[in-house]
């Protein structure tokens, strides 16, 4: 049983999914806009909220703490300077997953994640 287990594996090994999950957020964060499946959206989508809020509380400890996520400086700062400030006045909700066709050759549910 799962009871209250959270996250999904998506077929992966621990480091690979890690290493999956941080490059979806920082294609995110760089283009505002991707197509990938919808669990791999979903999940994604929960790492980029966190780095948001990170951005929106601006301190060196948040940095930090981010940099630790994503290990490309150039994106933290993206996040920091201008994502924080964008979605200051905003309560939570950065992001969003609209469901698209299946995929072509294996038929999986593609979503579009984009930032609000």
């Amino acid at each position: 049983m799962r009871h209250r287990v959270a996250g999904r594996k998506l077929g992966r090994p621990t480091g690979e999914r890690v290493a999956l999950l941080r490059s979806l957020v920082t294609s995110l964060i760089i283009h505002e806009k991707l197509v990938t499946t919808v669990t791999r959206a979903k999940e994604a989508r929960i790492l980029c909220e966190k780095m948001i809020t990170f951005g929106k509380k601006g301190t060196l400890h948040h940095r930090r703490l981010a940099l630790s996520e994503i290990s490309n400086s150039r994106v933290v700062g993206k996040v920091f300077d201008v994502l924080g400030p964008r979605y200051l006045e905003r309560a939570g909700g950065y992001t969003r997953v609209i469901r698209l066709a299946s995929r072509k050759g294996d038929a999986a549910p593609l979503a579009q994640l984009e930032l609000v």
